[in-house]
């Protein structure tokens, strides 16, 4: 039996009511929940009233992420430990569209993670997605030229932050071999000449899983943690994967995901290692998420 006209709709928009969701909070297990609270929304609005149903649910989908990204906040003055953006496993033609891969990857939404509620939606929605200022405007309660200002806030914001010029995934996968391999060989000459003098490493633990603390800063200080971690175990474990748009590693322990390893890279060097291993944000790396624009 054929769905009804608002399932339809919600269902063939579902991939870019998650991403607009999960780029705005940074959690997939917070914008799946999002996506619940937007179609019972959506399943009680009169469609004959709806002049443009896509605009309309990124409306309500961004409403209710705002509303989940102040709860999100207030739960994150009490994370033990860096929080991290939560990893997805995805798809190749993700990677594809260079755009949507970095909006999704680790390095892009730890800079989203510096902006303020509001700012943050209105990125995400006017450069990524390309809505226009009198579309975003009823989604986060401003007006058309409120919300230009605060878009140009936060473009000035997130081009001071973001990493310089674009890295392509070949880059990235070539970065993590001679990381995998520098560290699977004990190679901690191999190490350092990969790693930017102010590289940055930072692990998400969640109280539940050891993971260090606090930032971990400078080339000497994170090679030698990182090459004394890794020689405990064994590097077939230490696997290539797509996550977030980009290449990845992701350890793996008796059968499960232990830890999945993004980068930041600039300039050919990694300049940030997010190691995130609380396992309540392993849950979708079991499976492909589907993200789209």
């Amino acid at each position: 039996m054929a769905a009804d006209p608002a399932t339809e709709t919600f269902l063939a928009h579902r991939g870019l009511l998650f991403t607009v969701a999960y780029e705005i909070l940074g959690s997939a297990t917070d914008a799946e929940d999002v996506l619940q609270e937007t179609w019972l929304r959506w399943s009680g609005v009169d469609l004959d009233t709806v002049r443009d149903q896509r605009a309309y649910l990124v409306q309500i989908t961004t409403r209710q992420a705002l509303g989940r990204l102040r709860t999100l906040g207030r739960r994150k003055e009490s994370y033990i430990g860096n929080w991290l953006p939560e990893p997805l496993l995805t798809s190749p033609d993700v990677a594809e569209d260079v755009e949507l891969a970095d909006s999704v990857s680790m390095a892009m939404l730890l800079v989203l993670e510096t902006l303020a509620p509001t700012e943050r939606a209105v990125f995400v929605l006017r450069e990524v997605f390309g809505l226009g200022y009198e579309e975003i405007a009823p989604a986060v309660d401003k007006s058309a030229a409120a919300v230009r200002q605060i878009a140009h806030r936060a473009r000035a914001h997130v081009a001071a932050r973001r990493p310089r010029g674009t890295v392509s995934a070949a880059e990235t996968r070539d970065a993590l071999e001679a990381f995998r391999r520098a560290t699977a060989t004990g190679d901690l000459q191999g190490l350092v000449d990969i790693l930017a003098p102010d590289v940055v490493l930072l692990g998400d633990g969640g109280g539940i899983a050891q993971a260090v603390r606090s930032p971990i800063v400078g080339v000497d200080r994170v090679s030698r943690m990182m090459s004394s971690r890794l020689a405990r175990i064994d590097a077939s474990s230490l696997r290539p994967a797509q996550v977030n748009g980009y290449p990845a590693l992701v350890l793996w322990r008796d059968g499960e995901v232990d830890t999945v390893i993004a980068v930041r890279i600039d300039d050919g060097l990694i300049t940030g290692l997010y190691a995130v291993r609380n396992p309540e944000k392993l849950q979708h790396m079991e499976q492909e998420t589907l993200l789209r624009r």
